[in-house]
């Protein structure tokens, strides 16, 4: 729930009085306390202080919402890929059986070039 500030102020001050009020009537005091007059004071100064300063800020009326503007987009080139081709054959030496007789062989590196 979205609150603006003179709703949140006018809350603060309605505690404010109910404490007051609370103070105010868990001491009874007599003619002859000052004590009261000091407390009577203070609550009608703070209480004053919150009505006007909801007063105040009710008047002012809410900012408007923010502006809708779209987000920037970088937009990247792609990078060209070079193919090179090839200079000439590919060549690796693998091993090979190479056959001596009818049940004798060996192993011989040959190089195959591609």
């Amino acid at each position: 729930m979205a609150t603006n500030g003179s709703f949140t102020m006018i809350r603060a001050g309605a505690a404010a009085l109910a404490a007051t009020l609370v103070v105010g009537a868990a001491a009874p005091v007599s003619a002859r306390d000052q004590t009261g007059a000091i407390v009577g004071g203070l609550a009608a100064g703070v209480v004053g202080g919150v009505v006007g300063s909801a007063l105040v800020n009710g008047a002012n009326p809410p900012p408007p919402p923010p502006e809708y503007r779209p987000r920037r987009v970088l937009v990247e080139e792609p990078e060209t890929v070079v193919v090179r081709e090839r200079r000439g054959p590919i060549c690796h030496y693998e091993r090979r059986k190479e056959w001596l007789g009818d049940g004798e062989f060996t192993y011989r590196r040959v190089e195959v070039c591609e």
